[in-house]
């Protein structure tokens, strides 16, 4: 497996750890917080997340893979969250290819072909 995954939950962690790999293609995907039984509050990210981790395969050998948790669904829908002001996220769950404009948006990330293509194009 030429690429790494790293979980983080909330905005100065997923900094943190996108500075740390700095140099490396990076890869995240934005979800809502899992409740104790592992159920996001978001049903969106529910149907994301098995599509998006079914093609993490075709990631550039060296990735990082961010699977970062936004937080509780008040905190998300606050517009002033640093993940809307910051990093400009608009719904979740998001994908983006880190430092690039390319990204996937709610419904988006459902299409396991998009997913794919934002992996493997440059």
């Amino acid at each position: 497996m030429g690429w790494e995954e790293k979980q983080v939950r909330g905005y100065p962690e997923f900094v943190q750890t996108a500075q740390r790999y700095h140099g490396r293609p990076i890869f995240a995907l934005f979800c809502g917080d899992k409740d104790a039984a592992g159920r996001s509050w978001c049903p969106d990210c529910v149907t994301a997340e098995p599509v998006v981790r079914k093609e993490l395969h075709n990631m550039p050998d060296d990735s990082v893979f961010i699977y970062c948790l936004v937080g509780d669904r008040a905190y998300w829908k606050d517009p002033n969250n640093e993940f809307r002001k910051n990093l400009k996220l608009t719904g979740v769950p998001t994908l983006l290819k880190y430092g690039t404009p390319q990204k996937l948006v709610e419904e988006e990330c459902f299409k396991a072909e998009l997913v794919r293509m934002l992996f493997t194009e440059d």
